[in-house]
């Protein structure tokens, strides 16, 4: 199969047929063989009931996936990127603002130029200020921590995959922001940038607020961080803290002792070691600093084998 379409949404009833006939359109005239995955994210309106319309109709290519409550994007990219057999993956939004026109260059980017990923980028967008400065400040962020100097929208939902990438990253929480992060983290470096064309939301509003999603973003991207730094070795973050504060208050009582015994000794007056302030504060970055270090050996006992965390009640699948 050339290209897998996944299509995550949430109370999305008034686009769906206008977009899957759109992409239907796109790969007939290029003679792409294509299957097309719509997540429902714990819709409450009729999405459901037309993707088992869609499905009906055309059995060989639409593939549906209910959840039975809302878990988010990510959820339903790691639901599809699981289930998807094209050789190219492609992801777009399905509020039509994401043009399946874009598809066959995107294709071609990742098969001819050997691209890993190709990220859009809207660069002229039709969203309000709400969202689009928050945006802007994100992927200021995004690209400083991440290394990846050449996106201007890591959020931008349109993007292509080679297969590979998709199985060998895991989206989880909030993550679908920092995807070509992932990927990065993963190893696949050949990550690429599409002007793409941005259409004003023809149906509804926008399900996402703009400034709740930058602070999120913000924290998942520190998150994201640390686990591609530490994540694998939470050792030697946690250990080098504990220990260099646990030397550090080793010397400092070593230092107040040491005062004691120099006045003693030139029989000048002294006070107990117990009635300097410094002791305890270098008592306690003494403590603190075991608790890190042992933060560091349990955290590497435990390194990424929580269970359960992509288990998501799905209440249909066709």
């Amino acid at each position: 199969m050339d290209i897998s379409v996944i299509v995550p949404l949430y109370n999305e009833e008034e686009s769906l047929k206008e977009l899957f006939t759109w992409i239907e359109r796109v790969m007939n005239q290029h003679g792409f063989t294509y299957e097309v995955i719509f997540v429902s994210d714990g819709s409450t309106d009729h999405s459901w009931e037309i993707i088992e319309e869609l499905h009906q109709q055309h059995p060989e290519v639409v593939r549906g996936i209910k959840f039975r409550r809302n878990y988010g994007k990510s959820p339903a990219l790691y639901c599809g990127f699981k289930q998807a057999e094209g050789n190219v993956v492609i992801t777009m939004d399905a509020d039509l603002q994401d043009s399946p026109d874009e598809i066959p260059e995107l294709y071609r980017m990742i098969t001819e130029e050997g691209y890993d990923l190709v990220s859009g980028w809207k660069k002229k967008r039709y969203d309000p200020l709400s969202k689009t400065l928050p945006t802007k400040l994100f992927n200021a962020t995004a690209r400083r921590v991440s290394g990846i100097k050449n996106l201007h929208d890591f959020n931008c939902g349109l993007k292509a995959y080679r297969k590979e990438v998709i199985k060998n990253i895991e989206v989880y929480g909030e993550m679908h922001r920092y995807i070509p992060y992932l990927a990065k983290s993963a190893g696949f470096n050949k990550i690429g940038e599409k002007v793409v064309h941005h259409q004003a939301r023809k149906f509804g509003k926008t399900k996402f607020g703009g400034w709740n999603r930058f602070f999120n973003g913000y924290l998942d991207l520190i998150s994201l961080w640390f686990l591609s730094t530490f994540g694998i070795k939470p050792m030697h973050f946690f250990g080098f803290l504990g220990s260099l504060m646990f030397i550090l208050g080793f010397i400092s009582v070593i230092i107040v002792g040491a005062s004691k015994l120099y006045y003693m000794h030139n029989d000048m007056p002294y006070r107990l070691v117990t009635e300097s302030p410094y002791f305890y504060l270098a008592l306690t970055a003494m403590i603190i600093g075991t608790q890190l270090f042992l933060a560091g050996f349990l955290g590497e006992l435990i390194s990424r084998n929580a269970t359960g965390r992509n288990n998501y009640q799905i209440e249909k699948n066709i």
